[in-house]
């Protein structure tokens, strides 16, 4: 088994087919959902964890370019240099999955790597830039 984070995004003429129904079901996939904008008549996105086979996999993006979605794949990950930060809490107000959070009672940060986006915000709100994408 193996999982990727892609980001897929929609068209406003696409929004109505059934994507996760066919990646479920026909794919045999495991579609885990991280963060979605997605509504009638507008461009939408939708970023997931999609566990599978390998030929599942490589199966499931064909589908999403045979119906007309273009699709990203994430290959890089955010890296935290937890022995040089501070502490501040500035890379955590900038994230849109609530990847890096704050410890309520230790007042420590705390990085959950399967919730991030990888979307670089944090690199750049990063005072120390302890913060920094892989190559």
């Amino acid at each position: 088994m193996k999982t990727i984070k892609v980001c897929v995004y929609f068209p406003p003429n696409t929004i109505t087919k059934p994507l996760m129904y066919h990646l479920v079901k026909d794919y045999d996939l495991q579609v885990n959902i991280l963060n979605a904008d997605i509504s009638l008549n507008k461009n939408g996105k939708l970023v997931a964890d999609v566990t599978g086979t390998e030929w599942n996999i490589e199966a499931g993006l064909k589908f999403i370019e045979e119906i007309g979605l273009e699709y990203k794949l994430f290959t890089k990950t955010i890296i935290w240099q937890e022995d040089e930060c501070v502490h501040c809490g500035a890379c955590t107000a900038i994230c849109p999955s609530e990847a890096i959070s704050m410890d309520k009672l230790s007042w420590q940060l705390c990085f959950v790597k399967e919730k991030c986006l990888v979307c670089g915000l944090c690199v750049k709100a990063c005072p120390l830039n302890v913060m920094c994408l892989s190559e």
